[in-house]
């Protein structure tokens, strides 16, 4: 079967602009980074771990409005409260079964007090599934621990809120 010279000319050119295309991209910086060892850049908006968060005076924000519980489409939350001396509510259970989560970010869009949000750190892996079972304790830990860039990354977001 011949090739005619119209169709060998095109399958040329095709050749060379491919080539061409590649010698371009072998002198350009390099987008790949040495991941354990290199950090890329994370959106203030990433949802990851849980967290929940504090006041500066130490007292946790959580109100027990239970909003982020009935918002979460997958169950994930499990809130039980008590009544303060003072009337308010405060939480005395808070729970996330981080395998039942999918990391929709509606509990922390539906919370009015900034109180559960979800942190920067997305290397949390474990061996047991009992290990991603988060109880108050374990989520006021990931708050303490990532205060400083949970405030960061919310007043980045907040013109976009």
């Amino acid at each position: 079967m011949k090739i005619s010279r119209f169709f060998k000319t095109i399958l040329l050119l095709d050749i060379l602009s491919g080539l061409l295309i590649a010698l371009k991209e072998i002198f350009k910086n390099k987008k790949t980074i040495n991941y354990p060892f290199e950090k890329g850049k994370i959106s203030p908006r990433f949802r990851g771990e849980h967290a929940l968060r504090r006041y500066p005076n130490g007292e946790e924000r959580c109100i027990a409005c239970k909003l982020c519980e009935a918002v979460c489409p997958a169950q994930a939350i499990t809130i039980e409260s008590a009544e303060r001396s003072d009337g308010s509510r405060k939480t005395t259970r808070y729970d996330i079964d981080m395998m039942k989560c999918i990391y929709c970010g509606l509990c922390e869009e539906s919370c009015p007090v900034d109180a559960i949000v979800q942190g920067p750190n997305f290397e949390f892996s474990t061996e047991t599934r009992e290990e991603l079972y988060y109880n108050k304790e374990k989520l006021l830990d990931n708050g303490d621990r990532w205060e400083t860039i949970l405030a960061a990354n919310i007043r980045a977001d907040k013109p976009y809120r």
